[in-house]
């Protein structure tokens, strides 16, 4: 069996990884890949990013699966293509993309199937949006309509950071279109959590909760990230709190997608706010979360080639989907001046050294070294029989490896 993988970051990588345990996958084709993937069992880069190249190289390889990584090729319809071409993809096709596509989608579709959520209004004006702020009471949340790497969603603690955020969403444009529309929401005191799940379009599983660190700086301070860490299981999902989540969240949600005719086989990721009002959910992505990824596929007992399968044969709920005991962390490493300005190309040592596993995301092999590529450059991530020894193996394997201007946070796991 040949697998072609979509997509380049550490989610990738950690995709990449669990899917070569399979034994029936002869070849995994990562395009394009990163550093990591490259030396990664069955595995091989192939420098292919347009939809009609894959289309194609999935013809001539005799491709048996396509598995999409990130959001942009799902909301831009590479499935929809795929399925055109007789060729078999997990994912889903454009409408459901929409509900990561497009916030102010995917809030009218919450309100619309009563999914717990925060009140919110969409604004395509940015004068309008600067007077309905003035009447607001804060803090207040502003996103970003549209895809903006983990970027586009901006916590204002008064008017003058909402104004600032409007001129740079709306009028100089920073997000390339995709701030061009906004949805400014309630804000929500809690905890996030992150609930992974799958689905073949009659059948939702979550996955194990997850919670990422997605600020730069060490007690929640500074500017979102893609995200810097993350635990699994979420000591803050409690019994009661998946309960909520099941019948106030996942179950409208399942409704919606059929009633709607989405044709959703692929991911489907909730993002909550525990709070002391009750979990809310904050946002859908249609995609595994980076780097949540990471620890909860490291938990992952079960195969994720066969799981894949058994949502695209519409036969989930016949899966018996099983995890490994005990507790995930995950450490991810970024160069200095991320999320703004940085500089790559520097050399990079000990990820080979590692007591657990390294994946890689903006790494890149040249003559057999590694060196920085991107912002988030890798994630150490560790299984324990506890958090704290998930940590702790997290950060001593961390400590091992170098690259100029290396940067991490000390509190991933620790920090509420």
């Amino acid at each position: 069996m040949k697998i072609l993988l979509i997509g380049s970051g550490g989610r990738e990588h950690a995709m990449a990884w669990k899917m070569a345990q399979n034994s029936t996958v002869e070849k995994i084709y990562c395009a394009p890949g990163n550093g990591g993937s490259a030396k990664e069992n069955k595995c091989e880069n192939v420098k292919l990013e347009k939809t009609e190249e894959l289309i194609k190289f999935a013809k001539e390889n005799n491709i048996a699966l396509t598995v999409v990584g990130p959001e942009a090729p799902l909301v831009e319809g590479i499935v929809d293509e795929f399925k055109k071409s007789g060729l078999k993809i997990f994912g889903p096709g454009s409408l459901g993309a929409k509900l990561e596509g497009s916030k102010s989608f995917s809030k009218d579709f919450m309100k619309k199937y009563n999914v717990k959520t925060a009140e919110y209004a969409v604004f395509e004006d940015a004068s309008k949006s600067l007077s309905y702020l003035k009447s607001c009471s804060y803090p207040i949340v502003i996103k970003a309509d549209g895809l903006a790497a983990g970027k586009g969603v901006v916590i204002c603690e008064d008017y003058t950071l909402a104004e600032e955020t409007i001129k740079s969403f709306m009028v100089e444009d920073v997000f390339k279109g995709s701030g061009k529309k906004v949805v400014i929401e309630e804000y929500l005191e809690g905890v996030e959590a992150s609930i992974l799940s799958i689905t073949d379009g009659k059948t939702i599983i979550p996955f194990v909760s997850s919670k990422d660190h997605k600020q730069i700086f060490d007690d929640n301070k500074g500017p979102n990230t893609g995200g810097m860490g993350a635990i699994s299981p979420n000591p803050y999902c409690t019994e009661a709190v998946l309960k909520s989540f099941n019948e106030e969240i996942l179950k409208p949600t399942l409704v919606g997608i059929q009633e709607e005719r989405m044709d959703f086989v692929g991911i489907i990721f909730f993002g909550l706010m525990i709070t002391k009002k009750g979990v809310y959910l904050l946002e859908y992505n249609v995609r595994l979360g980076d780097p949540e990824t990471q620890v909860v596929l490291y938990l992952m007992k079960s195969d994720f080639v066969d799981l894949i399968n058994a949502a695209i044969d519409k036969k989930l709920s016949d899966f018996d989907l099983k995890w490994h005991e005990g507790n995930a962390c995950c450490v991810v490493a970024s160069s200095k001046g991320y999320p703004k300005k940085y500089n790559t190309g520097y050399e990079i040592s000990g990820i080979d050294d590692a007591g657990d596993k390294v994946f890689c995301a903006g790494v890149k092999l040249e003559d057999g070294v590694y060196k920085t590529s991107g912002g988030r450059v890798l994630c150490a991530t560790a299984k324990g029989t506890t958090l704290d020894e998930a940590i702790e193996r997290a950060y001593r394997d961390i400590e091992k490896i170098k690259f100029d201007g290396i940067y991490y946070r000390k509190d991933i796991g620790r920090a509420k």
